[in-house]
């Protein structure tokens, strides 16, 4: 089984500086309480094959995830793609940008989660959760950027 969650916000931030701030993707725990840890491989600006390594917290448990930047069309379109080994995981995902007006960007988030072993029977429930703070998550994505 395998399913997507999206989100959609509003940024106060023009849509380069959107881009600059999610495209540098050492970001991630500043709006994503579930990111403890996260690195960049290699070092310099985000690419395509640009690797990120985090630490993540789920439902208690700590994983380790990797993610492949797949695509990267400044200053609309991120993409990757999970290349760790887990029970569940983002087998596609992604942030789409528009400009809405001269200091304004909107941003749809997406992830496509995907069970392998018994991560057949838990994906459903990650889903679910992930659906359920969907709108909270792309508010704190908004509250990050705008801090920023």
């Amino acid at each position: 089984m395998s399913g997507q969650f999206e989100a959609t916000t509003e940024i106060d931030r023009p849509v380069e500086e959107v881009f600059a701030y999610l495209a540098a993707g050492t970001n991630d725990p500043r709006f994503s309480p579930r990111v403890q840890a996260i690195t960049k491989t290699p070092e310099g600006p985000t690419a395509v094959g640009t690797v990120f390594t985090s630490t993540v917290k789920d439902a208690g448990m700590k994983t380790g995830r990797k993610f492949r930047i797949t695509e990267l069309e400044p200053p609309h379109r991120i993409r990757w793609a999970e290349v760790s080994k887990n029970a569940v995981m983002a087998t596609e995902g992604g942030y789409d940008l528009e400009s809405t007006g001269p200091r304004t960007t909107r941003v749809r988030i997406f992830n496509v989660l995907e069970g392998h072993g018994i991560g057949k029977l838990l994906v459903g429930l990650a889903l679910s959760a992930a659906r359920k703070d969907a709108d909270a998550f792309g508010k704190r994505i908004k509250a990050a950027v705008e801090a920023s």
